[in-house]
């Protein structure tokens, strides 16, 4: 059996796709943790359902997704983009990520069918299910201003900024809907602007 460490790194320095080597702090690096990060949440909040719990398909099919991002974003686009009859150039994992996005949102419309209407700003906790999606959904913005940030140095595929955008949003409507399929009260922070605004005389 092959060892797991490598010693490769004890330099601060780490290989992306292509070969090249660069810091472990890079943003590359950074963005990739963090999307490593969210799916090792989903990855506990799946342990938490029940085996044979409706949102287990689902979250199964996000996080095989985020390992194909992943590959992704550890390719420099001059890589990525290149003529894929090349040696060594694209990716040999298809990106679905807009198909995922689709599959995201057709969710968040049939969950958000049974919510009530929320006007306030909730705080994060109730069930340790809706506690654990919360933190996704916090993760999942992290990971979207690091490749936010990373697309400024090197262009991220479209199609992975929206699908890392969809993620916050559905983990909080899924938080939600936790709560309610528990029968757990939300708890309240502050009612929106607008609506706080609406009942100054």
């Amino acid at each position: 059996m092959r060892k797991i460490y490598t010693r490769t790194g004890d330099k601060g320095m780490t290989g992306i796709h292509g070969g090249e080597r660069v810091p472990k702090d890079d943003i590359r690096i950074e963005a990739n943790g963090c999307i490593d990060e969210l799916n090792t949440v989903i990855g506990i909040v799946r342990s938490l359902l029940p085996i044979d719990d409706v949102w287990q398909g689902l979250l199964h099919d996000i996080q095989r997704e985020l390992m194909v991002v992943m590959s992704h974003v550890a390719t420099p686009s001059a890589l990525r983009d290149a003529d894929p009859e090349r040696p060594g150039s694209g990716n040999p994992n298809p990106l679905h990520a807009a198909e995922m996005t689709v599959q995201c949102e057709q969710a968040m419309d049939a969950m958000m069918l049974q919510l009530e209407d929320n006007d306030y700003f909730l705080l994060p906790g109730g069930t340790q299910i809706s506690a654990q999606l919360q933190f996704a959904r916090a993760v999942a913005r992290r990971a979207e201003r690091r490749l936010w940030t990373l697309n400024r140095e090197d262009s991220v595929p479209e199609d992975i900024l929206r699908f890392i955008n969809r993620l916050s949003d559905l983990f909080f409507v899924m938080a939600r809907m936790e709560m309610q399929r528990q029968g757990w009260d939300e708890e309240r922070w502050q009612a929106f602007a607008y609506k706080r605004k609406r009942k100054q005389p």
